[in-house]
């Protein structure tokens, strides 16, 4: 999600121009899900976490900053860049969205699954209309899924499942 959602918002974001949307696409991408999953992965393989769904809640702590550090990253680049608004604003969307639950990690594991898949459901529909409503049941499966594997309580993934829409449709609205 964390890759394709920034694609969405750049090609809405560019006019439907390809080369911009690659671009601009890439750089949240990279930045907000490649460059942080690769940490975990490599810090999973080498013993630091529990694996790289990093499912002890107090291991969250260095993989969650080393994914605030690297979104802030990112933004550096697009606003240097000067890209388009829109790329900008789900870029500070995505790095509120993901400072509140890293805050709320310290004394609760909340569902990140849950909160990016809320995100980008809710960022969709403020693009592109109300037809991307029709994703919403994906938004519980994932939940349920997380609550299957016994990675999270119903509590947790109702908690992702709300910040991400809540909060990061806020503040992507109040930035573009």
């Amino acid at each position: 999600m964390v890759i394709l959602l920034p694609l969405a918002v750049a090609w809405h974001a560019t006019g439907y121009q390809l080369g911009r949307t690659v671009l601009w696409g890439l750089v949240v991408a990279v930045f907000s899900s490649v460059l942080p999953m690769m940490f975990i992965v490599r810090g999973a393989r080498l013993g630091r976490w529990d694996g790289h769904h990093v499912r002890n809640r107090d291991g969250r702590t260095v993989p969650l900053l080393l994914g605030l550090g690297s979104t802030a990253l990112g933004l550096a680049i697009l606003l240097l860049g000067r890209a388009p608004q829109d790329v900008t604003a789900l870029d500070v969307a995505m790095l509120v969205t993901l400072f509140a639950c890293t805050i709320v990690t310290r004394w609760w594991k909340i569902s990140l699954h849950s909160a990016v898949a809320g995100g980008a459901v809710a960022t969709l529909v403020l693009l592109y209309g109300p037809f991307f409503l029709v994703l919403v049941p994906f938004v519980g499966l994932i939940g349920w899924s997380r609550v299957a594997v016994r990675d999270h309580t119903v509590a947790q993934v109702i908690a992702g499942a709300l910040i991400g829409p809540i909060l990061g449709g806020a503040v992507f609205l109040l930035v573009r």
